[in-house]
C-alpha cells in the first residue's frame, strides 16, 4: 500500500477485491475518488459525503472486471461513439476493422462503437500523490506497444490521463502523443454516468449548453445536417428521453462550456474544455443515470470528415501532443 498525504488531501494505493486501486480523498469537503488503472484507467465512484455521483451498478471493481458493463467514467478511443461500417478513412486513405482480433464492441445495429480501451489492462501507473491544493493519480498507455491495437488503429501514439481532486471538483486531464509519421486525428471522448439521490430520475432538470443539434439517423449517425437547440432550458428529463449529439458549445467568459442536471438541491455541472467541442448528452427513459459526454469529434468523425460532412478534425502532428481537461462539479449533496 502506497500512502501520500496531505493536510485534508490524500492518495493512497490499495486492492480493492484483488484489483489495484487509488483512492483519492479530500477530507475537508468529504469527497472521495476510486480509480481502477487496470480496468481502463476508470474512475468508478465519486463520493460527495458518502453519497456515489456516478453510477455504478457493481458491489467492487473485480465484479466489474469480471462482468465488464459501461458505467462510471470510461475512456473511449482512438474514436467515441459510433463509425458507421467495419472502415474509416483517416488522410485520404482507407483502413479496415478486424472483426477477428476480439477486441471491437459493436452497438445493437452491430456498428463498432467506443473504440478499444473502455476496459483496458494496458494502463500503467506513472504516478499519485496529494499536496495542500489536491490529490492526484496519473497513468499512462503506450498504445504502440500493443500489436493488437495498432492493428485496428496504426497510428502509433500514447496517452497520458490525469484524474485529479481539487478545490471540490473532479478534474480528468488526458494528452495524447503523436509518435507517428504523419497526422494523427483526435476523436477521443468520455462517457461518464451520472445520478442524483434526492430526487427520481423523471424529476431531474437539464441545462444544455448548446446551439446547434445534430439530426442522427436509424443508426444514429449524425447526417450531417444541424438544426438549432429547442429544448427548453432547464429540460425536464420526464417530457423526453435524451440520446443527442449537440454541436455550437455555449462557452462562459473562461472558455468553458457548463453542461448541468439538478433534483432538488443536488446539482452536477460538467465543465468541457475547448477543446471537447461536441457533447452527447444520453438519459434514457427508465434508467437512473444521465450520461453527459466530452468529445472531441462527433459520432463517425473520421467517415464525416472524410466526406467533407462535419467540419475538420483536430490532428496532431507528427512529435506533437493534443491536450484537454473536463471537470466534475458536484453541489448540494
Amino acid at each position: 500500500m502506497k500512502k501520500n498525504n496531505n493536510a485534508g488531501y490524500s492518495a493512497v494505493g490499495e486492492r480493492v477485491g484483488g484489483v489495484e486501486t487509488i483512492r483519492l480523498a479530500d477530507s475537508a469537503r468529504e469527497m472521495q475518488v476510486m480509480v481502477a488503472p487496470s480496468i481502463g484507467n476508470m474512475a468508478y465512484t465519486f463520493t460527495v459525503s458518502g453519497k456515489n455521483i456516478l453510477w455504478f451498478p457493481f458491489s467492487g471493481p473485480d465484479t466489474l472486471q469480471a462482468q465488464p458493463a459501461l458505467c462510471g467514467i470510461p475512456f473511449l478511443a482512438p474514436w467515441a461513439n459510433r463509425i458507421d461500417g467495419d472502415e474509416y478513412w483517416i488522410n485520404g486513405r482507407k483502413y479496415l476493422l478486424n472483426a477477428a482480433l476480439g477486441n471491437l464492441r459493436r452497438d445493437a445495429h452491430q456498428k463498432p462503437i467506443h473504440g478499444l480501451l473502455n476496459f483496458s489492462s494496458a494502463w500503467s501507473l506513472v504516478a499519485m500523490g496529494a499536496d495542500e491544493r489536491s490529490a492526484y493519480t496519473t497513468s499512462r498507455l503506450e498504445f504502440s506497444k500493443h500489436p493488437e491495437l495498432m492493428a485496428q488503429f496504426p497510428f502509433a501514439h500514447s496517452i497520458t490521463m490525469t484524474h485529479r481532486l481539487e478545490d471540490g471538483t473532479l478534474a480528468v486531464e488526458t494528452s495524447l502523443e503523436n509518435h507517428a509519421g504523419e497526422p494523427m486525428p483526435v476523436a477521443v471522448g468520455f462517457h461518464p454516468y451520472f445520478q442524483l439521490h434526492d430526487t427520481p430520475r423523471d424529476g431531474w432538470r437539464v441545462h444544455l449548453a448548446a446551439r446547434d443539434h445534430l439530426p442522427l439517423d436509424e443508426y444514429l449517425i449524425p447526417t450531417g445536417a444541424h438544426d438549432p437547440v429547442a429544448f427548453a432550458d432547464p429540460h425536464p428529463l420526464r417530457v423526453r428521453q435524451l440520446d443527442d449529439v449537440f454541436t455550437g458549445l455555449i462557452r462562459d467568459a473562461d472558455g468553458l462550456a457548463r453542461f448541468w442536471v439538478q433534483g432538488k438541491q443536488e446539482k452536477i455541472t460538467v465543465e468541457y474544455g475547448p477543446k471537447y467541442g461536441v457533447a452527447v448528452v444520453y438519459a434514457p427513459e427508465g434508467k437512473g443515470f444521465i450520461c453527459f459526454e466530452p468529445m472531441a469529434a462527433v459520432t463517425n468523425a473520421f467517415n464525416l470528415a472524410h466526406a467533407g460532412r462535419c467540419g475538420e478534425l483536430q490532428i496532431v502532428p507528427p512529435d506533437g501532443e493534443w491536450r484537454e481537461t473536463f471537470r466534475i462539479i458536484p453541489t448540494g449533496f
